[in-house]
This record gives C-alpha cells, structure tokens and sequence, in this order.
C-alpha cells in the first residue's frame, strides 16, 4: 500500500508539473478546484515577441518532419534560456514566440529590464540552432519589445488557453514585425523604462510608420553594459 502510495504522489506530480507548464499555477490551482478564472487587469507589462527570418522559404525546402525537428530544437533552446529570467513564457504560434514579464506574478519595475536582457540572451542563442537540411545555415531572429498595460484571462474549456488582450500585444506584435534580422525592435515605452537603469546600449532607429498606429519614434537595444551574454 505504502509502494502504491508513492506511485500515486509521483504520478500526480508529474500531472501537476506538465499543467504548470502549460498553464501559470495560481490559474491552474483554480481550475483544480472548478472555480472561475478571473481575467486580471496589468498596469505595466512587457511583451517579448519573435519570429525566423525568411521561415516561409526555410520550411518550403524541409520536409515536414525536418520543420517539427528545427521548431523543437529551436524552442528546447529558447526554453531552457528563458528560465534564467523573470519571464513567463505566453505561447508559440508556427515559429512565433511570445513572452511576457511581469505577469502572472507582477515584478514591480523589473519587467523591461527583465525581457530585455532575455531578447539580447535569444538573439545570441538562435545562432546556434542548426537548419537540419542545411548544415552550414543558421536560424536568424527578428524580435520586437513593448511595455505597457493589458489584461490577462484563461479562455476556452477544452485546451483552456491564458491569453493577453490589449493595444500593449499588438503594439509589440508589431515592434516585431518591423524590425530587422538578428535586430531587437523596441518603442518608446520600452525606451523609457530601460533608461532608469542606465544599463543599456540603445541606438535610436528615429520614426517609423507602422500599421494601425501611424508614425512612431523606436529604437534598437544593442546590448547591455554589465551584462555579458552567454554563448
């Protein structure tokens, strides 16, 4: 009894550590109990997004097991760099990633400088990811920063989903879409909260038009100066 006992706890364990992984632990401890996820209003954020340069064209000429070995390889990397930071990790949408700081558990000021030293960690990191049909060919990054307020909610019953909603997503959504490869797009807010510190090395990229919310003042972050990225 005592055996079987130690297999249950074990096995409920495991349980628990996957639901974790897919889901925060103050949300999945609710769902537990049947009880009603409340969404939950943020007043500072920061929302990391990414995607592979030209991964179109790279998926075009892989088979499609090739393309799951690529993505995984690719996120076991960025995964297990990700947990040296005070990150949670959103989702993955194809070969997009979405990371947020600051949420579920708020961080104070913490979250920008958080997110940023992750991105300067993944640009670094993705050059190390092998393209498995091209050998010689390595994975670029295009990463976009925005800080500001969102909300956060679980949605759905089967597969229940925690979502972002909010002009903060879609703002850094597109802070990712136009930027450069191997290059980290930030706006202005993100800008603001980084210069607190003092720790970063920022060029300013001056006034870009961008879809849905006209003209906007950006910058790149280039590294940070106390800060030595692994390789």
């Amino acid at each position: 009894l005592k055996e079987k006992t130690e297999d249950l706890k074990r096995e409920r364990q495991l349980a628990e550590d996957l639901l974790h992984q897919m889901l925060p632990k103050s949300v999945a401890k609710q769902l537990r109990k049947c009880q009603k996820v409340e969404a939950e209003s943020y007043d500072q954020v920061t929302i990391f997004f990414s995607d592979i340069v030209g991964f179109t064209s790279i998926a075009a000429s892989c088979t499609p097991l090739q393309v799951v070995e690529m993505l995984n390889n690719l996120y076991v990397c960025f995964d297990s760099r990700i947990e040296s930071y005070d990150v949670y990790k959103v989702e993955t949408i194809g070969d997009a990633y979405m990371v947020a700081s600051g949420l579920p558990e708020r961080n104070g000021t913490k979250h920008a400088d958080e997110i940023a030293k992750m991105s300067l960690d993944l640009v670094a990191a993705v050059r190390q990811v092998a393209i498995p049909h091209m050998p010689m060919g390595r994975l670029q990054l295009r990463a976009g920063i925005h800080t500001g307020p969102c909300v956060a909610g679980v949605v759905g019953y089967k597969m229940p989903r925690y979502c972002l909603f909010g002009d903060t997503v879609n703002t850094a959504s597109r802070m990712e879409s136009t930027s450069l490869p191997q290059k980290i797009h930030i706006s202005s807010a993100t800008y603001d909260a980084l210069l607190t510190d003092d720790a970063y090395e920022i060029e300013p990229r001056g006034e870009i038009e961008v879809k849905g919310k006209g003209k906007m003042k950006t910058y790149w972050l280039l590294g940070n100066k106390n800060y030595s990225v692994q390789n």
